[in-house]
């Protein structure tokens, strides 16, 4: 794939390959009233709209790029790669950063 740059000349894809970007693994998510999270403390649970055995979301900007489970690495939390979005979508991903 190449990208034409303004002045009409074209610059591989490459140029965009050190770009940094924030990744997000998502868990799940729940809607709370302000006063319930105002009310949250120590040990509180929040239980969230997913099961444990449900796919965890690899999120850059506002896109889903690929799923995957919870793994432990060296004492780290780390995502196994089960699914991964097609390629147009990771670059419109991307794109919606710009």
């Amino acid at each position: 794939m190449e990208v034409v740059e303004m002045d009409g000349g074209t610059a591989g894809i490459g140029l965009l390959c050190d770009i940094e970007l924030d990744a997000t693994l998502q868990f799940g998510s729940r809607e709370m009233p302000l006063r319930e999270v105002l009310e949250l403390g120590p040990g509180d649970v929040v239980e969230l709209d997913r099961h444990v055995s449900d796919p965890v979301d690899l999120v850059v900007g506002d896109r889903i790029v690929a799923r995957g489970e919870v793994v432990v690495m060296n004492g780290n939390f780390a995502l196994r790669v089960t699914e991964v979005a097609t390629p147009q979508l990771r670059l419109e991903s991307i794109r919606c950063l710009f």
